[in-house]
């Protein structure tokens, strides 16, 4: 099958582009491709595939009026060439054309169409009433060189066990390594999928991993963790996040999944007499999915604790919200060592605010102890520096 411009286009975005390269790589198995609307309406009645949990049908209904035409035009056999970006993106030899409800797909995602909800909102912007199916093949497909990285690794320490993890690490702290710590206790090797946003942030991708690469250098077992990055798009959005994560973690080759307690798509809800959540429903994909505690700092225990075994009540606790600390970095403070280790905080403020001061060189020697030597100093330097003295506790 090759692309030409004679062929009919229908224009999709990044998001819907990394979904359709993730079933190439075969890493939404057991999906391996777009579903036809008879397989969407079985998947929506039993969020079963192919006798495997999948929760949602996979489908092609880009948004758009142009789209949509196009779509509800084409004729079986009929190839039609997908674009991404202005870009040839895939050709598509059409199977079937049907239409769908962008509400009630996007409650089968978010389990709401509630527009106050911003994924719900997000999403359905990018929905349209027509979906289309059909074998398409990818034209410059990018190498995923992420499942070679992983056997490698397995192979370096022979690893039995491989474990898996999926963190947004925006940004990376104190409770994110006390899980990471708690996950390497009980496996061989920890795979870390990290959150690969289509949407502009303070801390970018490149920012987070260079972060978490540091701790991993510095402060875990060599060879111990390998870093995976996962283009979070709307499909691992919603209260099947986790099982989404199950199906892509098991396919890289990882036997387990690590979910925190506090996990918004963990819902718990009430069955036959006995507490379950949606892990119970996940059926066929050969992963373990363990629930791991939430970490909370205790004043009266005055260390990082489970709240499982906390016996001091909420109001001595500090949670662990990132969004919280983010806001603090994007302020320019730094945070206390108790929510972010004071080499990560260091790193990312001297990121984000490149060059803040006038003098960097006349404030180090103004208000930091210092050994009489004119040495260069880095912004990084002195918010480590900074951080001792906060931590100063002769005068209070």
């Amino acid at each position: 099958m090759t692309s030409s411009r004679k062929n009919k286009t229908i224009l999709i975005d990044k998001e819907a582009a990394s979904a359709l390269e993730l079933v190439k790589e075969g890493l939404l198995h057991p999906v391996t491709g777009l579903m036809s609307e008879k397989e969407s309406q079985e998947v929506l009645e039993t969020s079963m595939y192919n006798g495997k949990t999948f929760p949602f049908p996979f489908i092609l209904s880009p948004s758009g009026k142009k789209n949509e035409d196009i779509i509800q035009s084409l004729q079986k056999g009929e190839e039609i060439t997908i674009l991404c970006d202005g870009e040839e993106f895939a050709v598509l030899k059409v199977e079937e054309t049907f239409q769908i409800d962008p509400k009630e797909r996007s409650k089968h995602i978010y389990g709401t169409d509630d527009l106050s909800h911003p994924g719900v909102k997000a999403t359905l912007k990018r929905l349209g009433s027509w979906a289309l199916c059909g074998e398409y093949t990818l034209l410059n497909p990018s190498v995923n060189t992420n499942k070679k990285l992983i056997e490698d690794a397995k192979k370096t320490i022979n690893a039995k066990h491989t474990t898996s993890l999926v963190m947004a690490a925006n940004p990376l702290h104190r409770a994110h390594e006390r899980l990471i710590r708690q996950t390497l206790d009980s496996t061989d090797l920890l795979v870390i999928f990290l959150l690969k946003p289509y949407d502009n942030s303070t801390l970018n991708y490149e920012l987070r991993k260079e972060a978490l690469q540091y701790f991993i250098n510095n402060f875990l077992p060599k060879n111990s963790v390998v870093i995976v990055p996962l283009e979070n798009s709307y499909i691992f959005a919603g209260y099947n996040e986790i099982i989404i994560d199950a199906i892509v973690a098991n396919n890289y080759g990882c036997n387990r999944l690590t979910v925190g307690r506090n996990h918004a798509g963990l819902g718990m809800f009430y069955d036959c007499n006995s507490n379950k959540s949606i892990v119970d429903k996940v059926i066929g994909i050969d992963i373990e999915i363990q629930i791991a505690s939430e970490y909370v700092y205790c004043d009266k225990c005055t260390t990082l604790v489970s709240k499982n075994t906390c016996p001091h009540g909420q109001h001595h606790q500090i949670s662990y919200r990132a969004d919280s600390i983010l806001e603090l970095l994007e302020l320019g403070l730094l945070p206390p060592a108790v929510l972010i280790r004071k080499e990560i905080s260091a790193y990312l403020l001297s990121r984000i605010f490149p060059k803040r001061f006038k003098n960097l060189e006349k404030m180090y020697y103004d208000i930091l102890p210092v050994e009489g030597l004119l040495e260069e100093h880095t912004e990084r330097d002195f918010y480590l520096e900074l951080m001792k003295l906060y931590q100063t506790t002769s005068l209070t």
